[in-house]
């Protein structure tokens, strides 16, 4: 692969609309004041030191180091075996140099494949897809039993427990059949090294630009924000390849101060993590790491430079918080920078754009003197009357600020919470990305996500461990997982609104693979709903296009198709006004020009984040993420993979990223809340999978998967109602079911062991353990009950009437110990549902058991089914009703007096309803009195 020079950047300097400013001189650095007319002319490039060399130990791992001793000592056999054979008076073959032949073996090892493919063992596979079908089957005749035969007496309980019971055996097909093919995935990093860093000459592993968000440092601590940027700063990967961007989209002095402190305690961590290799390399999550962390260090100087460099990082702490309990004061006439000039960012709402370079591949050094990555700090333009779109218009920003600056062929993007736990994380997705095989039709390879500080019951399911270990497995077999909004390693030209090519890989799908998933097409390509252009092929990735006038004239090799492709008009409607980013779009391997100055792209770098850039573009529509939706990941992938690309699900023995999750009831019904809420708005959108992207590449099992992603809040509704029958059921003395027949019953056991025997299987080929499993089933009664039954009906609101509600949060009170946040109670609307339903099954069951202690034995064999249906309910919600209870049982009064209410409700109903009443006829011909 060809090395392409990356761009020497301006050091510590920061772009206002064209104007430049030095870092405050609390920093380290004195604060002087630039306009156009005074830019530098020249700001000295860093030449690439082409002396270094690399070892093959240095990118590699312990693995390949065992595994070429292993190769030596194989050798060294092989040599006293032809030694022995020349004494014998052998020849031909036996007569070949060891050396020749341990090359031949190296050779063959760097061309093997840097991945591959680990099939689930069909032992665990078989039985799994032999369950699901005979379910399917049982299912089928389950559900034309009761449709045939209704209950007279309860014909509207029976006619509304049909229609859930239809439902959920829709959504159960639309959940299960995508996980029918799981796989599992290996990546060879010894390979990696092996290929693209040959040993005495330059690394030729492909950039990557890393993209962190954040908006509120009030809300998002401004130290997990750093801890970030320093796992970042210190992943292993060349220094020259990898770029940090960090998009404020609140325009925060605070998060731009904590950058810079951050920068220069860079200077010193970085060193440290990459001298004694010590993981993870996020400051707070090593140092609060509860092991032994002497296990396999050897160096003597460990143990003291560990303690000066906590010593270091306590202070780094104490510089951050004293930043923020800073910016809880804001001044009236807002905040002032050390030149006296005020911060560019005090109206959040109105501000122009601004970029500061605080590390530099020409001026960013540690205390060693080694250079360190880039980190840069983004903030784009905000005017009234401009749609924004959020998170996805600050990532499209990010976009091309870094197409401008450095254009990495691949760019890794992360929440401000999600540190890299493993510091070979970018390493991992390379081994796909720029394997020559399976890299060249994948747009992203996606991690799973997974967190620090949950509860060790892990009450709320906030690991989903079974979405990341189990659907996204079984994603991985079909067109690849699902885009999840962080932990993902994208593929440039994929985000460009390009088709994926066409990659000739040997068919072995079977006859079930081929019939869900679709053929392997052959020919020329078919053009998606989304994008019917084609990429010119280049020969050099590396020439130099900087305006559009140069790149017509190279167009007259092509034909008259690709010349139309390559006019400036068709490029600006798509990419925007920019000729420098337009020019960048055609590096397909990244790199910009020798020839652009750092001081000429930090101005075009701050048009491109403009608020009119994106006006009449497809930005958001064909190109970047795609707006339309909160969720504004998943519509991102689902267009991708309409264009044919596929995804790949990378899951290394070590956790790739860590981060947080709301282990609070209300934080996490809110988070919640808001995945459900933007699958409505796909539902309701043009880019609904029901309907969008036929005639593209989407493979049937991929478009079930994104159309359960997309109807799942509907399930809220007939879950709600089935989780009331009992009640009602209990207290009517009626039930959805008629008197069954022995034969009948097969179908009701048949239909509990499938659904029993499915999760085994499941769990036993996955590794999920049961309790993951069962409270993701806990979860999904108490999120189906709240979240997304608020959801269906603020989408329906604010995509067919334009009303955009929120639910408000309001924290009642907590304790300052482990896990004190999963014992504050926080009233919201959410909570009345599953509250209600709590309360209102509770009734049912003492009025049932009630009535059969009136009624004497023979009516407690009906109330068995009636029981056993209520208690599905509350066992289901047991974990919301440990919420609301707090710690050591303390009810707060709000739920004391919402059950008290509904308690009554239903008494009063119990009373009307009379089932103390003796149901033995009365005498017609009236006795009067002697009755």
């Amino acid at each position: 692969m060809q090395t392409v020079p990356q761009v020497p950047l301006l050091t510590n300097t920061r772009y206002v609309s064209g104007e430049l400013d030095g870092v405050p001189s609390e920093y380290g650095g004195k604060r002087r004041a630039y306009t156009d007319s005074n830019i530098p002319s020249s700001v000295e490039s860093r030449s690439m030191d082409m002396s270094r060399e690399f070892s093959p130990y240095e990118f590699g791992d312990i693995a390949w180091k065992e595994r070429l001793e292993s190769w030596k000592l194989k050798q060294d056999k092989m040599q006293m075996t032809t030694t022995e054979n020349d004494h014998a008076g052998g020849g031909g073959i036996g007569h070949d140099d060891p050396g020749q032949n341990g090359e031949a073996h190296m050779n063959t090892d760097v061309r093997g494949p840097l991945s591959r493919v680990v099939p689930i063992p069909s032992s665990r596979i078989t039985p799994y897809r032999i369950i699901i079908v005979l379910r399917l089957i049982i299912l089928a005749f389950f559900l034309r039993y009761r449709v045939l035969n209704p209950v007279n007496d309860a014909y509207g309980l029976w006619l509304t427990s049909v229609i859930c019971e239809i439902w959920f055996a829709i959504s159960w097909i639309l959940d299960q059949f995508p996980k029918w093919l799981p796989i599992n995935r290996e990546t060879f990093l010894d390979r990696l090294s092996l290929r693209f860093e040959p040993e005495g000459k330059p690394s030729q592993l492909a950039a990557v630009d890393v993209f962190v968000s954040t908006v509120d440092p009030l809300k998002e601590p401004p130290l997990v924000t750093a801890n970030t940027v320093l796992s970042i700063l210190s992943v292993d990967y060349p220094v020259d390849k990898v770029s940090c961007y960090v998009s404020d989209d609140g325009a925060a002095m605070l998060t731009f101060e904590t950058l810079s402190e951050t920068s220069e305690f860079a200077r010193k961590w970085v060193p440290f993590c990459k001298k004694f290799s010590i993981e993870p390399r996020a400051p707070e999550m090593y140092f609060s790491q509860k092991i032994d962390y002497l296990k396999d260090k050897v160096q003597p100087t460990f143990v003291k430079e560990r303690r000066a460099m906590k010593r270091e990082y306590e202070e780094f702490k104490v510089r951050i918080n004293a930043l923020v309990a800073k910016a809880h004061k804001v001044p009236e006439e807002g905040w002032t920078m050390q030149d006296g000039t005020s911060w560019p960012g005090n109206n959040t709402r109105d501000h122009p754009g601004m970029i500061q370079v605080f590390l530099g591949h020409s001026g960013g050094h540690d205390i060693e003197g080694n250079e360190l990555p880039s980190l840069v700090y983004v903030s784009r333009e905000k005017r009234p009357g401009f749609n924004h779109h959020k998170k996805a218009g600050a990532m499209n920003a990010l976009v091309r600020v870094s197409g401008v600056l450095t254009n990495a062929p691949f760019f890794l993007n992360l929440d401000c919470d999600h540190y890299i736990n493993n510091s070979k994380a970018i390493r991992e997705a390379m081994c796909i990305l720029m394997d020559p095989e399976v890299g060249k039709g994948v747009c992203y390879v996606q991690f799973p996500q997974r967190f620090d500080g949950i509860d060790l019951h892990d009450r709320y399911a906030n690991h989903n461990v079974v979405f990341f270990d189990i659907n996204l497995k079984g994603l991985d077999g079909v067109q690849g997982p699902v885009y999840v909004g962080t932990g993902c390693c994208f593929r440039r030209q994929a985000l460009y609104g390009h088709d994926a090519p066409f990659v000739d890989t040997p068919s072995k799908d079977d006859f079930i693979t081929r019939v869900f998933c679709g053929p392997r097409k052959k020919g020329k390509a078919s053009k998606s709903r989304g994008s019917n252009k084609k990429i010119p092929a280049r020969s050099d990735s590396s020439i130099p296009m900087f305006t559009l006038e140069e790149v017509e004239e190279g167009a007259e090799g092509y034909d008259d198709d690709n010349k139309s492709l390559l006019s400036q008009k068709n490029y600006e409607k798509k990419f925007g006004q920019s000729s420098v980013f337009v020019a960048s779009t055609f590096y397909e391997n990244g790199g910009v020009p020798q020839s652009a100055s750092p001081s000429s792209l930090l101005k075009e770098a701050i048009y491109v984040i403009s608020c009119g850039y994106e006006d009449k573009t497809d930005w958001g529509k064909e190109i970047g993420w795609i707006y339309g939706s909160v969720t504004e990941d998943i519509l991102t992938g689902f267009k991708m993979h309409c264009r044919g690309w596929r995804s790949i699900y990378c899951m290394p023995t070590r956790p790739a990223f860590k981060g947080s999750a709301p282990i609070n009831l209300s934080d996490r019904l809110h988070q919640v809340l808001r995945w459900a809420l933007g699958s409505v708005e796909i539902l309701l959108s043009k880019h609904c999978p029901l309907w969008y992207g036929y005639g593209g590449r989407l493979k049937w099992l991929q478009r079930l998967a994104y159309v359960n992603t997309t109807v799942y809040p509907i399930t809220s509704l007939p879950l709600l109602a089935y989780c009331t029958l009992p009640a009602v059921c209990l207290l009517t003395g009626k039930f959805i079911i008629p008197t069954i027949s022995n034969f009948a019953s097969l179908w009701f056991i048949s239909l509990f062991l499938s659904i029993f025997i499915t999760g085994i299987l499941e769990m036993r080929w996955s590794g999920v353990g049961v309790t993951d499993w069962w409270r993701n089933e806990q979860f999904w009664v108490i999120g189906g009950v709240s979240a997304h039954l608020f959801a269906l009906f603020q989408g329906l609101l604010k995509v067919l009437a334009g009303i955009d509600t929120n639910f408000t949060v309001t924290a009642k009170g907590g304790d300052d110990e482990d896990f004190g946040e999963l014992y504050i109670f926080k009233w919201t609307t959410l909570l009345i549902p599953p509250t209600s339903l709590i309360v209102v099954n509770l009734v049912g069951v003492v009025a049932g058991i009630s009535d059969a202690l009136n009624s004497g034995y023979q009516s407690w064999g009906p109330l068995f089914g009636k029981l056993f249906f209520a208690f599905w309910v509350i066992v289901h919600l047991y974990p919301f009703l440990k919420g609301l209870m707090g710690r050591q049982n303390r009810t707060p009064t709000i739920v004391i007096v919402w059950s008290i209410l509904l308690a009554s409700i239903f008494s009063l109903l119990w009373v009307r309803i009379d089932p103390f009443t003796s149901q033995t006829p009365t005498n017609q011909g009236g006795c009067g009195d002697n009755c």
